[in-house]
């Protein structure tokens, strides 16, 4: 949230879709539109992946904890593999986030 926040004015300018309490607390919280999919261990992810292969987004921002395990994380992982393959940039951590930033 802290994030998206800081660079909300850029975030603002694109059409963005998120899995589910994410997306509820980015407009909530940062008050952006924001298009919401299923939560991800629901999914999410893999409705986020449909997305991606049908060419409809062009940047995934996925911050995660890398020490925390997540219950879906064959989901995740084949989410950011799909990405690889599209080739779709990707930021997994506050850096690299902020790198692409930039670039909207």
């Amino acid at each position: 949230m802290d994030f998206v926040a800081q660079y909300r004015e850029r975030f603002a300018r694109h059409e963005l879709w998120a899995t589910g309490h994410t997306g509820q607390l980015l407009a909530e919280r940062i008050g952006l539109a924001v298009h919401c999919l299923m939560p991800g261990p629901l999914g999410g992810d893999q409705q986020m992946g449909s997305r991606i292969a049908q060419g409809e987004i062009d940047m995934l921002f996925f911050l995660r904890d890398p020490l925390f395990a997540h219950p879906h994380e064959p989901d995740v992982a084949a989410l950011l593999r799909l990405c690889d393959v599209r080739p779709i940039p990707v930021a997994t951590n506050p850096a690299t986030a902020q790198s692409l930033v930039i670039k909207l």
